[in-house]
């Protein structure tokens, strides 16, 4: 990645990393440790112009209650890999439709 002169990472974060869930103490730290592992990368590999993202989806549709569908949040993940989204690097990006 280094050598293509620009890339992009997206990594799949959780809605538990952005908030707390009773009973879930174990489960809640581990997302947040994947929610803010970005930030980090982002800062490791801003040199290197690969900037580094996070997709949290919350509740989705996938024969659930309509709380969201796959399709928004690929939609959010392909913004994210696109050059219209060249200067956001190290954040997270809830898809939880708040």
């Amino acid at each position: 990645m280094k050598e293509g002169g620009g890339e992009a990472i997206v990594t799949g974060a959780s809605l538990l990393g952005s908030v707390g869930i009773a009973g879930s103490s174990a489960a809640v730290t581990a997302k947040h440790g994947v929610n803010d592992m970005p930030k980090n990368a982002a800062l490791e590999h801003a040199a290197d112009n690969i900037r580094v993202t996070s997709v949290g989806p919350g509740f989705i549709a996938t024969p659930q209650k309509r709380m969201g569908t796959p399709e928004e949040v690929s939609a959010l993940v392909t913004f994210l890999l696109s050059d219209r989204a060249s200067f956001v690097t190290g954040s997270d990006h809830p898809a939880d439709g708040a």
